[in-house]
């Protein structure tokens, strides 16, 4: 049975009621301005909130519909003169209907139980079905189920969702990087934090981060076996998991003797810096969070910061073009740093993106749980990036790699040919400069 105390109303009113109603969002918002209906904007579902904190309403099934709704890209905070929190009441009123089972259903329970509970919980069977999964797609079996036809027997809403499984890397980050590794004269001392479906999918380009770091003077440490940040987690209502998790990663740093956390994946990152916050009543945590959330830096936040050293030889491309993601930009508010990076590898073009910082529909597990609205924006942002003519397209976020890898498969003679990232690109400059 749940609890009693109802979230939302325990929250600092003055966050409840900070919202204007002044309109400034709505044109920023993709479920808005898809639909044009006041409740699918940012400050419509703020003013159902702030009626349940009031008590005028209370949580339904509409309400968790509306919520699950949102892509929670957090392009609102951007343009919010009020700065209102969205973040916080978004995450909060999804703790709220996970509180009170608003949003029941026999399927969802098992499938939140395997992912929230299970999988991201435990380092050690994420990576053995990570490999499991390698092994199926490296051998003849993958083949011969799709030439069989065997997926047409799954659900179609499992069927449909099977195409985006994302392609399992052959080496996990801890097979690619040392624990600790020291370049010649060191000049600071970082920690690397190498992720979930980012260690599964892309430990290539922590490999690659951690390269970058190196060559601008820093020594790297990366701790083993770690585990899921708890992002996914505090967006889906998870709190206490989100928690547990928290205290994990904090655990697994010496934060005394590191001069910064570095992250490479925006959405994670943006929940990173958010510790302070998650464990503000803890009383064995909440300093150590503080400290922890200084400390955290996404990787362009820190080179550019840090002076990084700009190559003297080319990546390989001649152009690219930049997608934003949203928790990178709107959530942390890194907005010029990877262009800076991209701008600063010889004989490297950046082609602008058309409307760059609007959400490509990945958003987490957005695009398992909302297909039919993800699929829409997938599709603005690849008419975006046809109108660009760039022949590739960097990004900083594993669920924005992945998005835009599989809308590109599906198209037909794409401008755009490679899905990268700025740290990428600049780990091959470096690279290429020894030869």
């Amino acid at each position: 049975m749940p609890s009693a105390v109802n979230l939302l109303k325990t929250m600092d009113y003055s966050v409840v009621q900070q919202c204007m109603h002044c309109g400034m969002c709505l044109p920023t918002c993709p479920t808005y301005m898809e639909t044009k209906r006041e409740r699918n904007s940012p400050r419509g579902r703020i003013a159902l909130m702030r009626s349940i904190a009031d008590g005028d309403l209370t949580v339904s099934r509409e309400f968790a519909d509306e919520m699950y709704y949102c892509l929670g890209c957090l392009a609102c905070e951007t343009a919010c003169p009020a700065g209102v929190q969205y973040a916080d009441l978004f995450e909060t009123a999804r703790a709220e209907i996970e509180r009170t089972g608003a949003a029941r259903g026999t399927e969802r329970k098992f499938w939140r139980w395997l992912t929230l509970k299970v999988l991201f919980m435990h380092p050690v069977l994420l990576r053995f079905v990570g490999r499991a999964m390698w092994l199926y797609q490296g051998t003849w079996l993958e083949r011969f189920l799709r030439q069989h036809e065997f997926f047409h027997l799954m659900p179609a809403h499992l069927r449909q969702l099977e195409p985006q499984t994302p392609v399992i890397a052959d080496q996990f980050s801890d097979e690619l990087i040392a624990r600790v590794e020291r370049p010649a004269a060191p000049k600071h001392r970082v920690g690397l934090l190498t992720g979930c479906v980012q260690d599964l999918v892309f430990s290539g380009i922590n490999r690659d981060t951690a390269d970058v770091l190196l060559a601008n003077g820093c020594e790297v440490i990366t701790p083993r076996n770690q585990h899921c940040c708890g992002s996914l987690h505090a967006h889906n209502g998870a709190v206490d998991l989100a928690q547990i998790l928290a205290r994990k990663q904090i655990d697994s740093f010496d934060l005394d003797n590191l001069d910064a956390i570095i992250t490479n994946a925006g959405g994670c990152g943006s929940h990173l810096k958010k510790y302070s916050h998650l464990l503000h009543d803890d009383p064995l945590y909440a300093a150590r969070a503080t400290q922890w959330d200084a400390k955290v830096k996404d990787i362009h936040e820190w080179l550019v910061s840090a002076g990084f050293r700009k190559p003297t030889a080319g990546c390989g491309l001649d152009s690219t073009t930049y997608h934003e993601s949203c928790h990178l930009c709107h959530g942390q508010k890194v907005v010029n740093q990877p262009r800076a990076i991209l701008n600063a590898i010889p004989g490297l073009k950046v082609i602008d993106l058309p409307e760059s910082n609007w959400c490509c529909g990945s958003a987490g597990i957005y695009n398992i749980t909302q297909p039919e609205q993800s699929a829409k924006l997938l599709e603005r942002k690849l008419a975006n990036l046809e109108k660009s003519k760039a022949p590739a397209v960097a990004t900083s976020n594993p669920g924005c790699h992945l998005q835009l890898q599989f809308g590109l498969r599906g198209k037909d003679s794409p401008s755009c040919q490679t899905v990268t990232q700025p740290v990428t690109l600049l780990a091959r400059a470096y690279r290429n400069e020894g030869g």
